[in-house]
This record gives C-alpha cells, structure tokens and sequence, in this order.
C-alpha cells in the first residue's frame, strides 16, 4: 500500500514538475537545500509564529467581511451579529481580534531579538529595512481594522489620530477632512479604511513579507553568536558544498517550530475561549458601546501595542512636536543598521554599558505602554514619560559612541552552541 502511495506522489510530482519547472528548484532553494545556523535558540520562533498569526488574521479577515456592513449606521449591529446569530461567528471574531495582539507580541519579540544579535548589521541591512516596512503597514492596517467596528473607542480613537495631521502646517486641516472625507469620521471614513484594511494594506503586507523572507534567504540568517555560517570548514551529510555550521531548513527547524507553533495556539486558545478581551487590553470595554458622537468616553486611549508611541505623544506640550516626536520614534528605528557601530554583531560579545543601556531601552519602552494606556492626568506621570522618551531617542542618537567605546569579548570564528 506504501509503494502503490509513493508512485502515485512520484508520478504526480513528475506530472507538475514537467508544467512548472522553476517550482522544485524554488522549494530546494527555500526549504530543503537553504541552510540555517545549527546554534538557533528560541528566540528566532518568533517570525514563523508571525507568519502563522497573519495567516489567521487573513482567514478570519475574509469570514468576517461576508458579514460586516460598511456603514456607520450598520457596522456596530453587524458586529453583533457575527457575534450573535452567524453560527461560530464569536469564535471568528475573537479568533481575529486576539491574532491582532498575538502578532504585534511576536512582532516586538522578533524586532527585540534583532536587537540582541544585531540581525541589522551588513550584509542583512536590507533585511531589517523591509521588516520595518511591514511593522509600519502593519500598525496601519491594525489600525484601520480597529476603527472597523465602530464602537466608542474606535470612533474616538479615528477621531483623536487622524486630527493629528491637523498639526502640520498649511495643508494640515485639509490633509485631515481628506483622510476622514467628512468633518467627523464617518461613512466615507468608515468605507475608505474597510478597502484599506481588506485589499489594499494586505496585499502591500504580504508583498513586502515575500521581498522580507527573500532578502534574508539570499544572505543567510543571523544567530545569537552573529557569526557567518560560511566561515569555517564546509562540507556535511547533506552536501559538499554546505556549511559545516549549517542544517537544512527543512525538515530539521520545521518540525521544531511546528511544536512551538503548537504551543502558541494553546496560548491563543485559552485567552479566546477564557478571557478574549484580556482584561480590557485586547478588546477595551468602552468598544462594545455603539459609536457616539455626542458622548466622549472618559479616557481616550489606543490599543495597547501603539501606547509607548502614544505616550511620547501626550508628554510633549505642543501638538506638532509631539507629531514628529510619535512619528520620529518609529522612523529612527530604519537608521538602526548605520547607527552601531560595534565590532561584534552580537550582545553576547558586548560589554556590560550595551546590556545595561538595551535592557533600560526594553525598560523604557514597556514603561512608555503602560503610560500611554493611562489616563494622562498625573503630573509625575508626565514628567516620568518625557525622561523616558528622551532615553528612547538618546539610545538611538548616542549609539555610535558608546558601540564604538563600549569592550567586546573576542568574537568566535565558528558558532559555539547547538540548542
């Protein structure tokens, strides 16, 4: 039965190959035959466990646009009714407003372990550019799709962003009816950010994911010693040509990352079937009240992966300032690859002033979250937020000093471990 199974997949493979030849060669190269480091730890789980949230999201996304109307007087009541009447439409929706979290948490985790080992440093410059690209379409596309269900927080929150662009000057207040395409977020606002949210954004995120895994599969994948796998002696088992430090992609680290898949989807699991709003910070309460326009809820305050931004926004007195402060923040992140200047790619090979100076920016960073998700009315909270975000941009704008004067371990030519 075995044989009779594997003639029938040979001889269909054979059928496809002589139709799509580039196919085989593009899966060896891809797959099979693309070597990865020996030593990856976990750590480097966190891009394909995105791969698998955007999945999700992009299954669910299309469920729950055949019931979702785009209208403001429609969409809060066809939200209720996915929720209600369409049969497992609760488990859709939940399913889809927790991947939106999962996947900024594996996100910052994989944009935080690039951190670490320098996964920016030549030749991967290009790598680290088109994930910030994707971070940046996708903290669009959250957004947009978090104005979607037009409830109170969601009205409010297009609202108080969109009018930021009232702070530039001269086109500012035109700039801000033209996105809203009315003086209020409205039908127009709401039928505009749908076709963003649906087609346009998403076929842009998954463009730049194909150039981002094609970028990095040409010049290899970094590791925590930061080491090239070419160097060193070559030749293995699976080829004479291979990196002696190297293991094929598949099938040894997809089946390893098929348990931490596994394991993630336990995780999502449980927060959608026990707890989907996460206490307020996946679904905030003030969102399950249909959108009103003549009623301000009493804290104003985005989803919690844009509140450190958020924060640095509220800390700064004048509005323009604040603006390019918020969109300063993220900007600066696409400088990263030409601002350090250390010898060794690696933290692990950092001296103490790196860890101390990273762990303070991680410090920073979650402090910046927890003050934006605030109120906003405490003085000392204030004053907290701007030494923070002074830190945020000092981390960046003094990194070619203290990566240049900080000591380094000598770095290995070959890589150390093997988790």
């Amino acid at each position: 039965m075995a044989n009779i199974f594997n003639r029938a997949a040979a001889g269909v493979m054979d059928w496809v190959n002589a139709r799509a030849p580039a196919l085989a060669p593009m899966y060896r190269k891809h797959m099979s035959e693309y070597y990865a480091p020996k030593n990856f730890n976990i750590w480097y789980i966190f891009g394909v466990l995105s791969m698998v949230v955007l999945v999700n999201q992009i299954v669910t996304g299309i469920f729950l646009t055949m019931h979702f109307k785009t209208s403001a007087a429609e969409a809060f009541a066809s939200v209720e009714y996915i929720m209600r009447d369409v049969e497992w439409g609760w488990l859709i929706r939940y399913m889809h407003s927790t991947g939106a979290s999962l996947f900024f948490i594996v996100v910052y985790l994989h944009m935080f372990r690039g951190l670490m080992y320098g996964s920016y440093q030549k030749p991967r410059e290009l790598v680290w550019i088109l994930g910030m690209l994707i971070y940046l379409v996708l903290m669009a596309e959250a957004f947009m799709g978090y104005v979607l269900p037009w409830g109170q927080m969601s009205f409010w929150g297009a609202k108080v962003i969109i009018s930021l662009f009232g702070a530039i000057p001269v086109i500012g207040n035109g700039l801000t009816e033209w996105i809203m395409g009315d003086y209020l977020p409205s039908d127009a606002t709401l039928n505009r950010f749908f076709a963003l949210h649906v087609i346009a954004l998403p076929l842009v995120l998954l463009l730049l994911v194909v150039l981002h895994l094609g970028a990095l599969h040409e010049v290899g994948s970094n590791n925590p010693d930061g080491v090239e796998i070419k160097k060193g002696p070559r030749g293995n088992r699976w080829s004479p040509t291979a990196p002696a430090d190297g293991v094929p992609f598949h099938p040894y680290y997809t089946v390893k990352d098929t348990f931490y898949v596994c394991a993630m989807l336990v995780i999502a699991a449980f927060i959608i079937f026990f707890a989907p709003a996460f206490g307020g910070w996946f679904l905030e309460h003030d969102n399950f009240t249909e959108a009103n326009k003549l009623v301000t809820p009493e804290h104003i305050k985005p989803v919690w992966y844009y509140t450190p931004f958020y924060a640095m926004l509220r800390v700064v007195p004048d509005k323009l300032g604040g603006v390019l402060v918020m969109f300063g923040a993220i900007a600066i992140l696409f400088a990263l690859p030409w601002l350090d200047r250390s010898k060794a790619r690696s933290y692990r090979y950092r001296g103490v002033l790196s860890w101390v100076l990273l762990l303070g920016f991680a410090f920073s960073f979650v402090w910046l979250g927890k003050i934006g998700a605030g109120p906003g009315t405490d003085p000392v909270e204030t004053i907290v937020g701007r030494i923070l975000t002074a830190y945020y941009f000092l981390f960046f704008l003094t990194m070619p000093i203290w990566t240049k004067i900080d000591k380094t371990k000598p770095v290995p030519e070959r890589v150390t471990t093997h988790d």
